[in-house]
């Protein structure tokens, strides 16, 4: 009884250790996890749309569509992750870097893991559904996405979330509306 009672003891303090350090990691880091993962959902979530629906009316095809997905998670998470990196690199106040490069280098491993990751999860109703209701469906998750990032944002900001939402909304139908027409020019040019 005794030695459960110190096993717990040690793993409620191993929890407690960790919570803490996790804590301090967001709070000096926050500008690192907040720009990694509000780049890399929004670019994930605006980019897989389009090319969802841009192969989806190009080819109907289900492989397409999804090998499409994963090789853009990868490429497009790898590229996202490798521009933000310069972006922060090349941040300079007083004729000095901004940013240290540990938190470059995070603000890099975030935005991929945040694109790979957000990128992955549009494989989920591809598989699951016939193509046909797996875009809308994907197109659903993907406006969820940007609702509760953006609303998130707008709360950080402490600003009226409406606007940021409708912005970034208003931009992924944009994406999507263009994406299906280039599909279907694609389709036409290839029959």
């Amino acid at each position: 009884m005794a030695n459960e009672r110190r096993g717990v003891e040690k793993l409620r303090f191993k929890f407690i250790w960790v919570f803490k350090l996790y804590s301090g990691m967001v709070q000096k880091y926050s500008h690192q996890l907040i720009t990694g993962i509000s780049f890399g959902l929004t670019t994930a979530v605006i980019t897989s749309l389009g090319m969802i629906v841009g192969l989806y009316s190009a080819t109907s095809s289900k492989l397409a569509v999804v090998a499409g997905i994963i090789i853009m998670a990868i490429a497009d998470g790898l590229s996202d992750a490798v521009s933000l990196h310069l972006v922060e690199e090349a941040e300079v106040e007083k004729g000095k870097s901004k940013h240290t490069p540990k938190e470059v280098w995070l603000t890099t491993l975030v935005a991929f893991l945040a694109v790979f990751g957000c990128t992955l999860t549009f494989v989920v109703p591809i598989v699951i559904f016939s193509l046909k209701t797996a875009v809308f469906v994907a197109i659903s998750w993907g406006m969820l996405l940007l609702i509760l990032l953006n609303y998130f944002i707008a709360r950080i900001k402490k600003e009226k979330p409406i606007k940021l939402i409708g912005e970034h909304i208003l931009l992924a139908i944009f994406v999507i509306i263009v994406s299906y027409f280039a599909g279907n020019l694609i389709a036409r040019g290839f029959k």
